[in-house]
């Protein structure tokens, strides 16, 4: 099965999402992410989603756990890079996105989880 890479940065991860997500890749990222952070003690995750043209509601709700999870654990999570296509999928679809931090590229969702650790 193939693998999303996580790259530790500083005190953050970052995956990069750059292939189609089946739904067993996908709960393998989310068990891997929450690896990662219990191993590294990083205080947030940065999940890019710029090359992904479609995100189901598995998909989505994955992404949510996820950042509920990592919440938990200490470390907060950032998604970027949503495609417009996207975005008006989630919302036709209903889905609560709540609690989820977005931002337009990585740049932003990085500058939001350096504000997030100074406490601003």
């Amino acid at each position: 099965m193939d693998r999303i890479p996580i790259l530790k940065l500083q005190s953050y991860l970052l995956v990069s999402i750059q292939t189609d997500l089946h739904d067993l890749i996908i709960t393998a990222l989310q068990e891997d992410i929450l690896e990662e952070i219990s191993k590294t003690g990083a205080r947030g995750v940065l999940i890019d989603i710029s090359a992904l043209d479609i995100v189901d509601s598995f998909m989505a709700r994955t992404l949510r756990d996820c950042g509920i999870m990592a919440g938990l654990l200490g470390a907060k999570v950032v998604i970027t890079g949503i495609q417009p296509a996207v975005a008006i999928t989630l919302v036709d679809l209903g889905l609560d996105l709540s609690g989820i931090t977005t931002a337009c590229d990585i740049d932003s969702g990085f500058e939001i989880l350096q504000e997030i650790s100074a406490g601003r």
